[in-house]
């Protein structure tokens, strides 16, 4: 039963939206452009938001807040950064409302303007920079390695929910280091640390990359990414990493005295997942019946269902079902005992399915009487029957299980949809009959790029880390090449 939702292989763009509504993740906003993370989504966030805090703080990072509010002379400050963020900005120019005159509400007071215009944050490196010259001084101060959770406004024309919003949550992480070898070592880590999460617990392959000159974040020396591909065989970025240089140490003339007493700048990363990721996670694994969650991140791990005629019934069951659950949280795994009245069990199978809950417990008063229980899994839809004995030794393998099959099936369809081409005819014609991640020679500059991304819509998404040097010619204009570059259409 598909629940009403459209078919991925009809319509995907149709089927991820109707999915993010019925699996009661999010909705629109009244306010245009903006989302409504709902109670639902925001516990799967929550999940991601705690994991990867603790990797952080595991990996010497500490959590600070900054100001929303960025002066706008500090954009001008460092200008390849302007000149990326200029057109997304959001600017405050008043601080004060009126009642109109006519009573018609509120107007802007003309006499409330600001003396300097405030960006709405975009991203922070400026407003964390001048702070920054406040806190070092001297090489005892270094590292400083700092995360923010905030949220950011970058005005979206086109928009959808999770993938690409207004406004939308993330993490920023800001560190100063007293020479370049650390800065580049921590943009590596932090890159690994996104891969290792991606990868560990959403269950999603990636490929660890370096950005070319023109994706690279605006203002920074190079940028690490993780790509992701999703199953419409679109790539999706689901992290970076910056190695900034001194490019805002000098902007911003953050110094530091070293062991010699010399004065120089620091060295820069900045980096950050936003709640992208939660359009990578479902878009990466779940179904035509709903999302399908890794159990690592889902909010709830197993329901139990109970099936019963009577209070008498509904009683026996209960205990079985609460000793079950409080033996199970014992371990550490969250379960919901699902005995609403109001809904029949057909409903509750269907909407635990939409939501992408990992293991159903179905407890039957008939099964109980023999000492069985159902088992249903989310990622393969098997049912199985055990006694209840066994219930909590097999459930907390099953998960185990669950966690693996849902990365090892992303990881088998990723390899699946990486194609090598030799020639541009051969790639325009993998892309639109097969699309996926497309190895590919590519001469090294940015206008060869650029001429390919119009008259395909694919852009390289990564130059690989692991890529192989292998004498080849561009698709594009047979210039020679040193290696492959993966490219794909993108979110």
């Amino acid at each position: 039963m598909a629940k009403g939702l459209p078919k991925r292989s009809e319509d995907f763009s149709a089927w991820y939206n109707e999915l993010v509504k019925k699996a009661d993740l999010a909705e629109n906003s009244a306010v245009r452009g903006c989302m409504v993370v709902k109670p639902y989504g925001f516990a799967i966030w929550e999940k991601m938001q705690q994991t990867l805090d603790k990797m952080f703080k595991d990996t010497g990072h500490s959590n600070a807040y900054f100001p929303l509010f960025i002066p706008k002379s500090y954009l001008s400050k460092e200008a390849d950064h302007v000149e990326g963020f200029a057109k997304e900005c959001a600017v405050v120019t008043h601080y004060r409302l009126k009642n109109a005159e006519d009573g018609s509400g509120v107007v802007v007071d003309p006499d409330a303007k600001l003396e300097e215009e405030l960006i709405v944050r975009p991203t922070s490196e400026t407003v964390i920079w001048s702070t920054y010259k406040n806190w070092i001084q001297s090489y005892r101060d270094l590292p400083l390695l700092v995360n923010q959770w905030a949220n950011v406004v970058r005005w979206e024309m086109r928009t959808r929910i999770f993938l690409r919003t207004a406004e939308f949550l993330w993490q920023e992480g800001h560190t100063a280091h007293a020479t370049k070898a650390e800065a580049i070592q921590e943009t590596e880590q932090m890159m690994e640390v996104y891969a290792t999460f991606a990868e560990q617990f959403m269950g999603v392959p990636v490929v660890r990359g370096l950005k070319t000159e023109s994706e690279r974040f605006a203002g920074a020396e190079e940028t690490y990414c993780i790509e992701a591909l999703m199953q419409d065989g679109k790539a999706l970025q689901a992290g970076t990493s910056h190695f900034l240089g001194q490019n805002f140490a000098k902007a911003f003339d953050v110094t530091f005295s070293n062991q010699n007493n010399e004065l120089e700048h620091v060295w820069g990363t900045s980096w950050g997942v936003s709640t992208r990721l939660m359009g990578a996670l479902i878009m990466s694994h779940s179904d035509d019946e709903g999302l399908v969650l890794p159990p690592k991140l889902a909010p709830i791990q197993v329901v139990i269902v109970p099936i019963y005629k009577g209070d008498d019934q509904l009683a026996a069951i209960s205990e079985k079902a609460n000793a079950l659950k409080d033996a199970l949280q014992a371990k550490g795994i969250s379960v919901k005992f699902d005995d609403r009245d109001t809904v029949r069990p057909g409903f509750k199978f269907a909407d635990w399915e939409m939501k992408g809950v990992p293991v159903r417990v179905t407890m039957g008063h008939r099964d109980l009487e023999q000492g069985l229980v159902e088992i249903a899994r989310r990622d393969t839809k098997e049912k199985s029957s055990y006694k209840v004995e066994v219930m909590e030794e097999v459930i907390t393998n099953l998960l185990d299980e669950i966690q693996e099959n849902i990365y090892k099936k992303a990881s088998d369809f990723r390899a699946d949809n990486i194609t090598e081409v030799n020639s541009y005819e051969e790639f325009k014609e993998v892309l639109e009959t097969k699309g996926g991640f497309i190895s590919a020679h590519w001469d090294g500059t940015a206008e060869t790029e650029e001429l390919i991304k119009e008259e395909t819509k694919a852009t390289i998404r990564c130059i690989p880390l692991d890529a192989k040097d292998e004498e080849g010619v561009c698709i594009k204009t047979g210039k020679p090449s040193t290696k492959r570059v993966l490219f794909a259409k993108a979110y």
